[in-house]
């Protein structure tokens, strides 16, 4: 993994909603910001820091990537470009493995959050409409 290291400058887009790629990102050193679009406009919804990941959906999926991810002053990364990789990591890593399922189900909880909230405010609004 030593060998799987970028660097990237303040402001710079480590990964561009749309592409289409398969790489994962650990921090290393620094801070990024996680940005989605919406027509104009764009949201940063989540900092990370060192120790974080990005990315990891691409290495399971074949769909282009959901948001934007810009270097927040100077930035180091390592990368995993595989599942198998993946694998090898994890296994080499278990503190980082557990941490990655911990922050995974909290990913996954407030997806659930936003889809619950979605569907009640939908239901409200077809109530409104029938009467």
């Amino acid at each position: 993994m030593s060998r799987n290291i970028l660097y990237y400058q303040n402001g710079e887009n480590i990964i561009k909603a749309g592409q289409f790629e398969q790489r994962m990102f650990i921090i290393l050193e620094g801070k990024v910001s996680i940005i989605l679009t919406n027509g104009n406009e764009q949201f940063v919804v989540a900092t990370l820091a060192r120790g974080d990941f990005f990315g990891e959906i691409s290495l399971f999926t074949s769909i282009p990537r959901s948001a934007t991810v810009r270097a927040l002053g100077d930035v180091k990364l390592a990368y995993i470009d595989n599942v198998t990789q993946l694998k090898a990591f994890l296994i080499k890593n278990p503190a980082f493995a557990a941490k990655m399922v911990q922050i995974l189900s909290q990913r996954l909880a407030k997806t659930d959050e936003i889809l619950i909230g979605k569907i009640s405010e939908n239901t409200r609004l077809k109530q409104t409409q029938v009467v």
